[in-house]
């Protein structure tokens, strides 16, 4: 039975092979204009807003914690607090 119906779909004649198949219209080109534009401005977008992130998200507190060296405190000495846990 499949092969049947598989001989006869193969026979017949294919039906979109008029002089404008295939042909794209002015409003496929309007749509890819589109969508370029807007590819463009989003990265545009992306670009200025990763300008505002910081270098590092580090609290200020932490670097210069470890730039004036080990602390003598206790309390603070075995904590772990911050973002890394």
């Amino acid at each position: 039975m499949n092969q049947l119906m598989l001989t006869v779909l193969l026979a017949e004649d294919p039906v979109n092979t008029g002089p404008d198949f295939g042909k794209a219209s002015p409003i496929g080109l309007v749509i890819v204009v589109l969508l370029l534009i807007a590819v463009l401005f989003l990265g545009w977008s992306l670009s200025r807003q990763l300008k505002k992130v910081p270098a590092s998200f580090d609290e200020p507190e932490a670097q210069a914690a470890d730039a004036a060296g080990p602390a003598d405190d206790a309390g603070t000495a075995g904590s772990t607090g911050g973002a890394g846990n």
